[in-house]
C-alpha cells in the first residue's frame, strides 16, 4: 500500500467495498479499513481497524488524521426495520460523529442507494433515506460531505445478482404487468471510480444520483432478456399482477419471521421492483466535468457473466 494521503473506509470488504479500495489504492491513497476480521483487510494492504458501526472508538481510531473517509458499509438484508435503522441509520451517525471528532477536514464520501429517494417503499429505503439525513445534519450544511446515490450495482464479485441469472436461465420469466418498471444500471467499477475522484475534488454538500449513461434505464423484460440472450436463453415472458409479487413478497417476510433469517426479497422489495421509475435525470448526476461513467450494460454485462462463469468453474475471487 502506498505511503500516500490516507483514506478510512467502511465496507471495504464487501462487493462494492473491493472495486472501490482497489480504485483508491491505484489514484495513490494509503487505505486504512473497520474490519470484523483483519485477514480480509490484510489481504488488500490497507490497515485494518478492527470493530463495527456501532462502536465509536474503533470509528474514532479509523477516521484519526484522515484527508477522506468513505462510509459503504450498510445492510441490505435484515428481519426488519429495526435492524436496518440500527445500521444504516444509527451506524452512519457514529461515523459521522467520529468524523466531526477527529477528522473535521477530511471530505466524506457516503455511499447510500438510488431507494432512498422513495423512502416510503421499504424498509431499506427509508433507512437510507434516515442514515443520509442523520449523518448530514452531524456534518452541518457546511460540511466536507457528498452522498451519492447508486443504482442497481453490478459486476465482478455481484452474487446477489445471481439471481436474475437464475431468472434469465429459466424457460418462463414472471414480469410484471405494463407500465413495465424503469431499472437504470451502473457498473462497480464506475462507481468505484467515481468514489476515489470525489476523495480528491468535486462538489460538496450535496446529493447526487450514479447510473450507466443509460439513464433511462432499462425495461424489466428488456434487463431479463439482454442476460437471457447472453447466457443463449430465450424465455418466454409471463405477465405477473402486481398483487402476486407483492403477496410472495409479504410470503417471504412471514417465513423469515419464522425462521430468523432475514433475506434479500420480502415484501419492502417486491414494492421497490414494482415502483416504476427508477430513471435518473442527468441533471441529477455528478457534473461531467468531475465523472462520467465509462462501462456500457453489454461490456459490464460480459463481465459480470464472466465471473459468474468463474464461479461455476470454482475459480472466483473475492
Amino acid at each position: 500500500m502506498s505511503e500516500g494521503p490516507l483514506v478510512a473506509v467502511t465496507g471495504g470488504t464487501g462487493f462494492l467495498g473491493q472495486h472501490t479500495v482497489a480504485a483508491l489504492a491505484a489514484a495513490g491513497w494509503r487505505v486504512r479499513m473497520l474490519v470484523r476480521d483483519g485477514r480480509r483487510a490484510a489481504a488488500t494492504g490497507a490497515e485494518p481497524v478492527p470493530g463495527d458501526l456501532s462502536d465509536p472508538a474503533a470509528l474514532r481510531r479509523l477516521v484519526d488524521g484522515a484527508q477522506a473517509v468513505v462510509h459503504l458499509a450498510g445492510l441490505t438484508k435484515a428481519r426488519g426495520q429495526a435492524e436496518f435503522m440500527a445500521v444504516n441509520r444509527d451506524g452512519s451517525v457514529r461515523l459521522a460523529e467520529a468524523v466531526a471528532a477527529s477528522a473535521p477536514e477530511a471530505r466524506c464520501v457516503i455511499l447510500s442507494s438510488l431507494a432512498a429517494r422513495e423512502p416510503g417503499l421499504s424498509p431499506y429505503a427509508a433507512s437510507k433515506r434516515a442514515g443520509e439525513e442523520a449523518a448530514t445534519a452531524v456534518l452541518g450544511p457546511a460540511g466536507r460531505w457528498v452522498v451519492l446515490r447508486p443504482t442497481v450495482i453490478y459486476g465482478p464479485g455481484d452474487r446477489e445478482g445471481l439471481t436474475l441469472r437464475r431468472l434469465a436461465s429459466s424457460a418462463i420469466v414472471p414480469a410484471p404487468r405494463a407500465p413495465e418498471p424503469r431499472i437504470t444500471m451502473v457498473h462497480a467499477r464506475d462507481v468505484a471510480s467515481a468514489v476515489a475522484t470525489l476523495c480528491l475534488s468535486g462538489p460538496l454538500g450535496g446529493t447526487f444520483e450514479v447510473t450507466d449513461g443509460q439513464h433511462q434505464g432499462h425495461g424489466w423484460r428488456e434487463l431479463l432478456g439482454r442476460i437471457a440472450a447472453a447466457l443463449g436463453n430465450r424465455p418466454r415472458f409471463v405477465g405477473v399482477p402486481d398483487g402476486a409479487m407483492l403477496a410472495a413478497g409479504a410470503a417471504a417476510d412471514a417465513l423469515a419471521r419464522i425462521t430468523g433469517r432475514g433475506g434479500i426479497f420480502g415484501l419492502g422489495k417486491a414494492r421497490e421492483i414494482l415502483h416504476r421509475d427508477w430513471s435518473s435525470s442527468p441533471v441529477r448526476q455528478l457534473p461531467g466535468l468531475v465523472w462520467a461513467p465509462r462501462i456500457g450494460f453489454d461490456e459490464g454485462l460480459r463481465d459480470t457473466l464472466e465471473w459468474w462463469a468463474s464461479l461455476d468453474r470454482g475459480t472466483a475471487r473475492g
